[in-house]
């Protein structure tokens, strides 16, 4: 069957010929309908992030995907049901507290694998097979756009983390922003748009953009990072109550802070490379500590979240999945997906249609 991974001795993306998987116990054959690229597949394809299989000379690529049960296989799924694969697996398929508990996304290094990212092989197939534990159902009219579910899933949970840390005290946020323009930051712009009165989104593009376009759309302020950083959000705009940040740039996070009102809260979610740069230790642990500041780290997501991200794709309007789709490539002619422009929002590789 047709595959789209990466090699060890390869350069880049290469339209694989691997064997179609049989399911075992417990698992369902499913026929992949659509899988969506992201900046970790990038990270992945250059070697800066994840792991091949275990003695594999390939690893089949893909993490957001959405499928049809083409097998049900005695899992209790039937045959024709839409559904989504969450992406963490249990290592060599033993089992460990963390995922006896039902919190795989908790897991440290070494305690998981993820499925297109490091140590199993993704979605990005004509098939796959799944234990139908980690495959969420999801409505068939949903099925086009089914791939967004994961990214939404990311923002489920990092949302969820981020406001329980402020259930304590009573907490009235007006103002949120975004950091980064990708599929992600503009999904959570959305998202964030149901529950703060004013929103931003950080990014460094030029109008015309279809980006900043979106933002516009939803109401959102524009900020250029070229023209106004993070850190002086609250002299050029306003401090705001909740930072979600998606960059994996790593000042970021230090910047996060200052840009963030008293007793607010940030999320970062962003993986970056090895960076040293110079703060002011002190006055950013006075700040924290004088106006009940909160940082949180975020990675990954679990079946609730995936359950919560089907609600929430099911209500966001059809124009930002139209407009966030910028790209759809078929295997054989899979480069487009792969393209690093600015042109390009989400690109998806599409392998058949309900």
């Amino acid at each position: 069957m047709k595959a789209i991974g990466v090699t060890r001795d390869g350069d880049g993306v290469e339209l694989l010929d691997v064997e179609r998987p049989e399911p075992g116990d417990g698992e369902a054959l499913v026929r992949t309908l659509r899988v969506g690229v992201d900046g970790t597949d990038h990270e992945v394809i250059a070697g800066s992030h994840g792991g091949y299989p275990e003695s594999a000379q390939h690893m089949v690529l893909g993490h957001e995907a959405v499928g049809v049960v083409e097998d049900g296989n005695g899992s209790g799924l039937d045959a024709g049901q839409v559904v989504v694969p969450t992406v963490r697996r249990k290592p060599n398929g033993e089992t460990n507290d963390y995922f006896r508990r039902g919190e795989p996304d908790m897991a440290p290094d070494g305690e998981y694998v993820e499925r297109g990212i490091v140590g199993e092989h993704g979605f990005m197939a004509e098939y796959f097979t799944s234990p139908a534990d980690n495959l969420v159902p999801i409505p068939d009219h949903l099925a086009e756009y089914g791939m967004l579910v994961e990214p939404v899933s990311i923002a489920e949970k990092a949302n969820d983390h981020a406001f329980s840390t402020r259930e304590p005290f009573e907490w009235r946020p007006e103002a949120a922003c975004v950091l980064g323009n990708g599929s992600l930051g503009l999904l959570t712009l959305w998202m964030l748009g149901r529950e703060f009165d004013r929103t931003y989104c950080v990014g460094r593009r030029d109008r015309p953009d279809p980006t900043i376009d979106v933002m516009d759309e939803l109401g959102a302020t524009y900020v250029d990072s070229r023209e106004t950083s993070v850190e002086e959000l609250p002299d050029a705009h306003e401090a705001v109550d909740y930072v979600f940040e998606a960059t994996g740039y790593a000042p970021h996070a230090v910047q996060t802070i200052h840009a963030l009102a008293p007793n607010g809260v940030g999320a970062l979610l962003g993986i970056p490379g090895p960076w040293e740069f110079e703060i002011d230790g002190g006055t950013l642990h006075k700040e924290i500590v004088l106006h009940n500041k909160c940082l949180i780290g975020t990675v990954n997501s679990h079946v609730k979240h995936f359950e919560a991200a089907v609600d929430t794709l099911d209500e966001m309007p059809q124009w930002l999945l139209d407009d966030l789709v910028t790209t759809v490539a078929s295997p054989d002619n899979v480069e487009a997906a792969f393209e690093d422009d600015e042109g390009q929002i989400k690109a998806v590789v599409e392998f058949d249609t309900l």
